[in-house]
């Protein structure tokens, strides 16, 4: 029982990290594109809300619940597949924290151009182009991550 229970919890917290991340992701960029500089102040204070409610707690659980199964289960730590998926996660990671630091100076330069009814600044535009380049590799590996996970390739 106490395997379903982790294992549940792993889950959950893998859909939480991912579909947070898509879902911020997505209303993020078509609200930056709208041009809509109110909507955009709002958008980037709620990308940056729940990263820290909840990618940040799944990202701490991913890990713990992963290896805590492995040990429940027995199962060894020289498998190829959780080598690849934990490189994988780390790459996801390593996009990740800049994307955190992106989203927060746009947050505040929005919130800055809202408060003082100025126009986003070309920076503002030039940060957005890093924060998709980067969250591009970090989708395509936490993919890779879950199909890693689900399928355990020999």
């Amino acid at each position: 029982m106490e395997y379903l229970i982790i294992k549940w919890l792993h889950i959950l917290s893998a859909i939480l990290l991912f579909g947070t991340g898509l879902g911020s992701a997505f209303y993020k960029l078509f609200t930056d594109l709208s041009g809509n500089l109110e909507a955009i102040s709002v958008t980037n204070r709620l990308v940056v809300k729940a990263d820290w409610i909840f990618t940040t707690p799944t990202v701490i659980i991913q890990p713990i619940t992963g290896f805590w199964m492995l040990s429940l289960a027995g199962m060894s730590l020289e498998q190829t597949w959780l080598w690849l998926s934990i490189a994988l996660y780390l790459l996801a990671g390593a996009c990740w924290l800049p994307v955190v630091v992106l989203q927060i100076k746009m947050r505040n330069q929005a919130d800055h151009c809202r408060k003082t009814a100025q126009p986003l600044p070309e920076s503002y535009y030039t940060q957005l182009k890093i924060w998709v380049a980067l969250g591009i590799p970090a989708f395509f590996a936490m993919v890779a991550v879950t199909a890693l996970m689900v399928l355990k390739p020999v």
